[in-house]
C-alpha cells in the first residue's frame, strides 16, 4: 500500500495507467466504472453522505467521553481505487472507504479527524493508542482478530490479475502460480497467504513461484504491465476497477472471499456503536448507494459483525 502521501513522481503514472479498457456491463466483470455510471477514467463524484442523519440509538452506544469530545482519529490507507485514494489535485480523498466512514460518522454525530498512513502502519499504530480506528480494504482474519476488533462493512477478498498476452486463465490453487513471478502489496493477506503456500510448489516437484512485494499499488501493475512479474494479487474490488482503467490487461478470476471491516485496537468500546451505524446506512439505504457509487454492489454484506470468524477459501489440492 501506498505511504502516506503521493509524491509527483506517483501522481504521473497514476495518470499513465488511468487509459480506457472494455467490459460488457451485463456480465459479472463489467468495470467499475460502468457499473457506478462514469466515465472511464473519471472518477464518480455523486455525493452519498451529506444527507445522511444521525441516529440517537446508535450515538448513545458510544462511550460518554467520546460524545463530549465529539471527534475520533483515524488512519486511512490510500492508492487502491476504489477503496481509498487521491484525486488528481492530490488532495482530495476518494473512494469507498471514504464514503462509509464519513457516513457513519454522520450517523454516531462525530467528526472524524483522518490521518493517511501507510497499509501496513495502521494496525499495529491501533494497538498503541495513535489512532482510534483505521480503514484499508482490512480483511477479517482468524489471525488478525487475536490482537484487532473489526466491525465488518463489506465483503471483499483475493483474486488475480495477469496481462492480455497471458496463457493463465485462473487460479483455484496456489500451485497454479509455481514457476511464475506474482506481485502483492507489502503488509497483506496476499503476501501472508502467499508465503505460507510456497513450499507447495516444492512438494509437487516443481519450481516455486516468486512473490514479489510493493508498497505502492501503482508499482504493483508497473511492474506486471512491463513484464517484471506475471500475476497480481490483490483485492477483488481493486483489481476489477483498475482493469477497468486500463490496457493490457485483465481481471483472471476470485480465489478467497473475505469480510472487509473497520479495524480498532483489541477490547475497543467502540465496536457497538459502529455496528450500529453500518447497521442503519443499511437501513436508510445510503449502504445500496455508496455501493453502487463504487460499482461493489456483490460486496454487500446482509448486517454488520463485529470480528466475525474468517471465511474460509479453497482447500490446497
Amino acid at each position: 500500500m501506498p505511504r502516506p502521501r503521493q509524491s509527483a513522481l506517483f501522481a504521473l503514472i497514476a495518470a499513465a495507467l488511468t487509459l480506457s479498457g472494455c467490459a460488457d456491463p451485463a456480465e459479472p466483470g463489467a468495470s467499475a466504472t460502468e457499473k457506478s455510471g462514469a466515465g472511464k477514467g473519471d472518477t464518480p463524484t455523486t455525493d452519498v453522505v451529506s444527507q445522511v442523519k444521525k441516529d440517537e440509538a446508535a450515538a448513545k452506544l458510544l462511550p460518554e467521553e467520546v460524545r463530549k469530545a465529539g471527534t475520533l482519529r483515524i488512519a486511512a490507507a490510500t492508492g487502491s481505487p476504489p477503496g481509498a485514494f487521491y484525486e488528481k489535485d492530490g488532495t482530495t480523498l476518494s473512494g469507498a472507504d471514504i464514503d462509509f466512514a464519513d457516513a457513519v460518522a454522520r450517523v454516531l454525530g462525530i467528526e472524524l479527524k483522518r490521518e493517511v498512513a501507510s497499509f501496513e502502519a495502521i494496525l499495529p499504530a491501533l494497538g498503541s493508542g495513535k489512532y482510534d480506528l483505521g480503514t484499508g480494504n482490512f480483511g477479517v482474519t482468524d489471525v488478525r482478530r487475536k490482537t484487532i476488533d473489526f466491525v465488518t462493512y463489506i465483503n471483499d477478498g483475493q483474486g488475480f490479475a495477469v496481462r492480455d498476452d497471458s496463457e493463465l486463465k485462473q487460479v483455484t490453487d496456489l500451485t497454479d502460480l509455481c514457476g511464475l513471478n506474482v506481485a502483492t502489496g507489502a503488509g497483506t493477506t496476499f503476501e501472508v497467504t502467499l508465503q505460507e503456500n510456497l513450499p507447495r510448489c516444492a512438494e509437487k516437484g516443481e519450481k516455486p513461484y516468486e512473490v514479489k512485494t510493493y508498497a505502492d499499488p501503482t508499482a504493483v501493475w508497473l511492474s506486471l504491465k512491463q513484464g517484471r512479474t506475471d500475476v497480481n494479487m490483490s483485492t477483488i474490488n481493486g483489481l476489477r476497477y483498475a482493469v477497468s482503467q486500463q490496457d493490457g490487461v485483465r481481471f483472471l478470476n476470485e480465489y478467497k472471499r473475505l469480510d472487509v471491516g473497520f479495524a480498532f485496537k483489541k477490547g475497543s468500546p467502540l465496536t457497538p456503536a459502529f455496528q450500529a451505524a453500518v447497521n442503519q446506512l443499511k437501513k436508510d439505504g445510503t449502504y445500496d448507494r455508496i455501493l453502487t457509487k463504487w460499482g461493489t454492489t456483490e460486496s454487500a454484506i446482509e448486517t454488520s459483525q463485529i470480528s466475525p470468524p474468517e471465511l474460509k477459501g479453497p482447500e490446497p489440492k
